[in-house]
């Protein structure tokens, strides 16, 4: 009984108009903000794709981008009062800015599709996840690795020098914060599974580099559908090339699903003016196609509430 309910409540959302593939509408009190992302945002002209709720999902940079007119040049990347090159907004300036990865997804570097070395099980999972899309990011789940990128309105770099951490916010999902350690310790010997896992960085040169395990399996870390397990090891390279883009890079060796490690990247376009804001991912989640499944044999025991 509960479960035609639910059917018949995703009908009614369906026809009338309120399904979107990519995730959340934006709060109330952002409504001035969407409306101008609707159209031409930031400065240069650029132009940005929202998700049809006036959401920022994708910018220029991205292969695939409906971005219009020509390139503006970017300025060079911010550097602080140490010389060393910051992810987040200019030391000098007070600039704001988020980041945005965009509806894109892991590339070779000449931005050609990965052929994924799977296990059998890992490939049989990937493809049963592309015919049912039923992902743990649009129940409201937060996501790991690349995935935290690929998110709806972006998200903040913020550098704390004195305390030796570097912290990733997201706006859109779950809303939640990544940490990760630059003071030199190493992975702990027994690590909690989490949705984050452990993550322990590092700059070689203008790169952050940052090596994680102890990851969950509840959550796809990236778009692209590929299954990982407790196992999953990640390296992840973030390169500022410029003012407005850095280069995302990342190698998954995860022994438990694919027969060898293999790599992947695709860049982040800095969206200028933006800051962080308050948002509720339950109450703005306007995907319930995605959230409960499209085959009969989906789990739908908790259809909305995560």
């Amino acid at each position: 009984m509960v479960r035609h309910s639910v059917l018949g409540y995703t009908a009614v959302l369906v026809i009338g108009g309120a399904v979107f593939a990519f995730g959340q509408a934006p709060p109330g009190g952002q409504a001035g903000a969407a409306a101008g992302q609707r159209g031409q945002r930031g400065q240069g002209g650029q132009t940005f794709t929202t998700n049809g709720n006036g959401g920022l999902v994708d910018a220029p940079g991205q292969q695939g981008q409906r971005g219009r007119g020509p390139a503006v040049p970017s300025r060079p990347a911010p550097r602080g009062p140490d010389g060393r090159l910051t992810l987040g907004a200019a030391v000098q300036g007070r600039e704001t800015g988020l980041w945005i990865g965009g509806i894109t997804n892991l590339t070779n570097a000449d931005n050609t599709p990965i052929k994924v070395p799977y296990q059998p099980w890992a490939q049989a999972v990937a493809q049963d996840r592309r015919q049912n899309a039923f992902e743990p990011h649009t129940r409201c789940k937060p996501s790991g690795g690349p995935r935290q990128f690929l998110t709806p309105y972006g998200v903040e770099f913020l550098e704390l020098p004195e305390l030796q951490r570097i912290f990733i916010f997201d706006v859109g999902g779950p809303h939640t914060v990544r940490i990760i350690y630059m003071d030199g310790r190493p992975h702990p010997k027994k690590i909690e599974p989490s949705y984050y896992g452990d993550n322990i960085g590092h700059w070689e040169g203008d790169t952050l580099v940052v090596d994680s395990v102890g990851y969950n399996e509840k959550f796809w870390f990236d778009r692209g559908t590929h299954p990982h397990t407790e196992q999953l090891h990640l390296i992840e390279r973030f390169t500022r090339v410029d003012f407005d883009n850095i280069k995302y890079e990342v190698t998954v060796d995860d022994p438990g699903a694919y027969t060898a490690p293999w790599s992947g990247q695709f860049n982040l376009r800095n969206v200028p003016n933006d800051e962080l804001f308050e948002y509720v991912c339950q109450d703005n989640n306007m995907a319930p196609v995605l959230m409960i499944g499209v085959l009969e044999s989906a789990d739908r025991s908790s259809p909305i509430i995560p």
